[in-house]
């Protein structure tokens, strides 16, 4: 009489276990690329979210704040009595302190230029804002805005 035996052998689930850990380092891997350009859109949105912020303190102040970072424009914006509570952090670095985001402004309080270093290669690139505006460096792979 045959003994018959129900179950997995040792070898059998160590090759299952290694074809699943190859299978999910690929998808992970393939998905790195998608991730970033998801925060570059991110970023992007965030720019035009502080932009419609600053067009509120600019109603009110008729002139944009002097702030020289993006710590300093995010205390000034939450402070001013806009409705304006929060302002966005870089989706990477969430510290106010973070070199991501950039803000400057003219001196006169009439104009100002925002912008965020991208991870990847976007078309919004295209049509922003080159050069160096208000102490900003906006090439590539920077994102820039000027209202």
């Amino acid at each position: 009489m045959k003994k018959f035996r129900k179950g997995f052998t040792l070898i059998e689930m160590l090759i299952v276990i290694t074809i699943i850990a190859l299978l999910a380092s690929l998808i992970l891997v393939g998905m790195g690329g998608a991730r970033a350009k998801t925060r570059d859109a991110r970023r992007i949105a965030d720019l035009h979210n502080v932009m419609n912020a600053l067009e509120l303190y600019y109603a009110k102040n008729y002139y944009y704040p002097d702030a020289s970072d993006w710590a300093t424009l995010t205390t000034e914006l939450t402070t001013e009595d806009i409705g304006v509570s929060r302002i966005p952090q870089d989706p990477l670095n969430t510290s106010p302190t973070a070199k991501s985001y950039y803000y400057g402004a003219s001196t006169d309080g009439q104009d100002y230029a925002l912008g965020a270093d991208l991870e990847t290669e976007d078309p919004a690139l295209d049509d922003d804002v080159d050069g160096t505006v208000y102490a900003i460096s906006c090439d590539d792979p920077a994102y820039c805005l000027r209202p």
